[in-house]
């Protein structure tokens, strides 16, 4: 055999020291890559929850977790380095046993095993079981991020790096928008990880931040009021008869609200003997709120002030409703119905022929949700507000109107007001979509 083939396939001292080298390169390297999917596809809330059943190393998962930016950039940077330390070794190597085919098969051999042993197993493994992975490689990372020169040297490279894009070391993790928290509680719901009450309930504490008093007030046509002449005794067979416990006493007219009569106060002036006094001389002071006021910040005063009902007024101090503790929390938890309520319709059913017919005042977006949401949004908070606001005019009974495929049917309407709205596909009549 020739001279330059033996020297080109001779194995030196060294070579086993770099093979050595290369082997707990790759393990770490694949270590490291293991720790970095674990660690970011671990939430704070998730790494809170190990640590409150004790988990071993979830305590410093929940430090790591608090801050990703303190391990990420040195475990990447860590990696980097680990990866081509092995491939510069492994192409030294491979050109001194085999010469120029030994460098095109170190390029396959570092492709392969690189992105197999490195990276796909370790980070799908990862993927699977994210809980131990996590637990396992804490520790590990959290000593690789304590190591001073680890610590320096990655701190170096991203502050040269948002010197060249202007940006800043100390970057915050963004917050988690109201859209990915609901598209949350949909895929936990998927999933069986929530029940669909659990959903629901979380969509509407979400929305409940964007919600104004306006959307869930009765309005001042469905309003129960009583004159401030009429007497104790009157007035409570009335506040019986209607089945709520304050009424609004009002003078001259509705906008002029005097104050608010309470049950409770009338039960006790009757048995006084007090029965035939007017009741504008023994009503509560009534509170007056403006129709955009948020209903979060509503059920707040009500509870800081310890009152059950407010006066809504619009931009002109006109009175535009009512709104009660009650609505605040139906607006939560849904529709509240005792055995003393007046019997009232469904808000939304569906119908023999699969039709809709939902109340006018639904609001558009929870009509959105049972249709599909397709219905536009606009000035108007309820369906009933839509059908008047596309028509133009107050519609006479069976009226319809189309809009984006769907046909808004005026079912019934008692004077100025539409009391129900049927909802169809267009053409045909079909059944609605459901969302």
């Amino acid at each position: 055999m020739p001279a330059g083939l033996m020297a080109v396939g001779s194995f030196r001292a060294g070579d086993a020291a770099l093979l050595v080298v290369v082997a707990v390169l790759l393990v770490a390297s694949a270590v490291l890559a293991l720790a970095e999917t674990s660690l970011v596809r671990t939430n704070r809330a998730k790494a809170l929850g190990l640590s409150e059943e004790g988990r071993r190393g979830a305590k410093i998962l929940v430090r790591l977790v608090e801050n990703p930016q303190g391990f990420l950039n040195p475990v990447l940077l860590v990696v980097l380095v680990c990866q081509l330390v092995v491939a510069t070794l492994v192409g030294i190597l491979a050109a001194h046993w085999f010469g120029a085919w030994g460098v095109v098969a170190a390029v396959a051999f570092e492709i392969v095993v690189i992105f197999v042993l490195a990276e796909a197993v370790p980070k799908n493994w990862a993927v699977r079981h994210p809980e131990r992975a996590a637990l396992f490689s804490a520790p590990l990372v959290a000593a690789l991020v304590g190591f001073w020169p680890v610590k320096v040297v990655s701190r170096g490279l991203i502050g040269l790096a948002n010197l060249l894009i202007g940006g800043s070391a100390a970057g915050q993790e963004p917050p988690v928008s109201e859209a990915e928290l609901l598209a949350l509680a949909d895929v936990a719901h998927e999933e069986d990880v929530i029940e669909g009450e659990e959903r629901a309930l979380i969509h509407s504490i979400i929305d409940f931040g964007d919600t104004v008093v306006r959307e869930v007030m009765v309005p001042r046509p469905d309003m129960v009021t009583v004159g401030d002449d009429e007497t104790v005794e009157g007035v409570l067979e009335r506040s019986l008869g209607v089945g709520y416990s304050r009424l609004p006493v009002i003078g001259d007219h509705v906008d002029d609200v005097l104050g608010i009569a309470i049950m409770k106060d009338l039960i006790s002036l009757v048995r006084s003997g007090q029965g035939a006094d007017r009741v504008g001389d023994h009503v509560r002071v009534a509170h007056f709120v403006p129709e955009t006021k948020r209903v979060a910040d509503m059920m707040r005063e009500m509870q800081r002030e310890q009152f059950h009902l407010a006066m809504v007024v619009d931009e002109f101090g006109g009175t535009a409703g009512l709104v009660t503790l009650e609505d605040l929390i139906e607006e939560l938890v849904g529709e509240i119905v005792d055995e003393y309520d007046v019997m009232v319709e469904l808000p939304f059913e569906r119908l023999e022929s699969g039709e809709l017919s939902v109340s006018a005042r639904l609001p558009v977006d929870e009509v959105n949700e049972l249709v599909g949401g397709r219905l536009p949004e606009g000035p108007w908070d309820t369906v009933g507000g839509l059908v008047f606001d596309l028509l133009g005019h107050v519609p006479d009974p069976g009226e319809e109107v189309t809009v984006d495929g769907l046909r808004l049917v005026a079912d019934r309407v008692n004077g100025r007001r539409i009391e129900r709205v049927r909802i169809a596909s267009n053409p045909g009549g079909g059944p609605p979509p459901s969302g």
